[in-house]
């Protein structure tokens, strides 16, 4: 018995030897266009491959129930800007604590905690700009000043890195980093309206 969203999917009269085929006979079959999935229950219980093609190794005779849960890419955009908002808050926090293990000469901690700020802003920028490339059309003004602002200060940032000058480092995480975050809200709030937007064509 599979069940898509709730509702019974007929698989037809094949005969399946394990889970991984009728995994692979729906992604053929076209159910989950456009669509991304969740959650997986089999028998009630969440599914989730521990290693590559495990659903292979379930045969179809251990198995009662089948539920896919997915929800629409568009929808899913949408849902990862209001984690990037979120994230926008972690940078924020991470900078503080950054200038603070700076000031308080605990520069091993400051330099471990700075790498992880650079990787979380990183993956930040690179997940604004894929979601932008999908669903902004319009070229946002305060999306260019905002990637440019932060692009120009790391670089600055690299800098005084190499010349181990950390209360410089601490000063520019504090004065102009943080308020360089603060107005990724403003993109991240435009980018969802364009989303919406995009969702009601």
């Amino acid at each position: 018995m599979l069940f898509i969203d709730g509702k019974k999917y007929d698989l037809g009269e094949r005969n399946f030897q394990n889970l991984e085929q009728v995994f692979s006979t729906v992604m053929e079959d076209g159910a989950l266009e456009n669509r991304i999935v969740t959650d997986v229950l089999v028998n009630d219980e969440p599914f989730t491959e521990i290693y590559p093609h495990q659903a292979e190794d379930i045969e179809m005779s251990e198995v009662e129930s089948v539920e896919i849960r997915t929800m629409a890419v568009n929808d899913m955009a949408v849902e990862i800007t209001r984690e990037l908002y979120k994230v926008v808050t972690i940078m924020s926090e991470g900078g503080k604590r950054v200038a603070e293990l700076f000031r308080q000469a605990d520069d091993a901690e400051a330099l471990e905690t700075y790498q992880d700020l650079l990787d979380v802003t990183r993956n930040f920028l690179q997940m604004v700009g894929l979601l932008r490339n999908e669903y902004s059309l319009k070229d946002h003004v305060q999306y260019a000043d905002a990637a440019e602002e932060l692009s120009g200060l790391f670089t600055e940032m690299s800098d005084v890195l190499e010349n181990e000058d950390w209360i410089l480092l601490a000063d520019l995480l504090e004065y102009e980093f943080l308020p360089a975050v603060e107005k990724w809200k403003k993109v991240i709030a435009q980018l969802r309206e364009d989303i919406r937007a995009y969702r009601k064509k």
